[in-house]
């Protein structure tokens, strides 16, 4: 039976969302997508984004800061990424030919097994709108937060104008 706005018990749950551009430049490397903290959506009951972060580091600023980026799992046990992400059309000299995400764990080399990706995705651009979702399962731990990056190879910048990141966290049996 569900609690909790319809959460299974046990069941813990961390949802970010920002709505602030965030001009992403092109190339290969990735760039952690950032979040605010305590924002309009936020749902982190279990605080697993938080400024003052598990290791002691405090984000003072999030939009500058790549740690704002991060979700640090409350337990272990099967998690469930979600995303959802939105860019900016492309217009002008260049345009997007691929549009570029991927799940990481541990993205700032903060543990023993750093940048470990998953779930990376090279998407062409629609003639529309370029609005993504994308899921995918892994195992979760504490010591080892998560993050959801982007890039692009357009010839300018381009702005991220929306992305929401969710980790559901079923408990381990």
């Amino acid at each position: 039976m569900a609690t909790d706005g319809g959460v299974a018990p046990g069941v813990q749950v961390c949802s970010l969302k920002v709505d602030t551009p965030q001009l992403i430049a092109p190339g290969t490397a990735y760039k952690i997508v950032r979040f605010p903290f305590g924002a309009a959506e936020p749902t982190d009951r279990f605080g697993m984004h938080q400024a003052v972060q598990p290791d002691g580091y405090v984000v003072s600023d999030w939009a500058t800061d790549d740690r704002s980026g991060l979700i640090w799992p409350s337990k272990a046990g099967w998690g469930h990424l979600h995303a959802m992400i939105q860019w900016e059309a492309a217009s002008g000299t260049g345009g997007y030919g691929e549009l570029r995400d991927q799940y990481v764990r541990d993205p700032l080399g903060l543990t023993p097994n750093p940048n470990d990706t998953t779930a990376t995705e090279h998407r062409t651009p629609t003639p529309g709108g370029q609005f993504y979702v994308k899921n995918h399962g892994v195992f979760v731990d504490p010591g080892t937060p998560v993050a959801l990056r982007v890039t692009h190879n357009d010839a300018n910048p381009r702005l991220l104008t929306l992305a929401e990141f969710k980790l559901v966290i079923h408990p381990a049996a």
